[in-house]
């Protein structure tokens, strides 16, 4: 827990949050800027949009489910007990 006074992040790191790079990679231009090979008619371009569509919500999908058990805060210290309600509450620094 933070400090009386010093601002608290509400971030949490996991590793499992890397994966969500995976679909930003699939952005860089020169990997879909072509028109082969087609699927079902439709040129490389579109499909493959498609797909990092649903790459996209499988990574998400995925990290939310690794992480969502997570705590965002550390739990209080165990000399938390001589701190008042106003020096425990997260939102006070923000």
């Amino acid at each position: 827990m933070a400090p009386p006074g010093k601002p608290v992040s509400g971030i949490r790191w996991s590793p499992w949050n890397l994966l969500l790079l995976v679909p930003l990679f699939m952005l860089i231009t020169p990997i879909f800027n072509r028109t082969g090979p087609a699927l079902l008619g439709m040129p490389f371009f579109y499909w493959f949009q498609f797909f990092g569509v649903a790459v996209g919500v499988a990574a998400t999908t995925i990290v939310f489910v690794k992480t969502r058990d997570q705590p965002t805060t550390p739990p209080p210290r165990a000399d938390s007990a001589d701190l008042d309600v106003d020096d425990l509450d997260e939102g006070a620094g923000r």
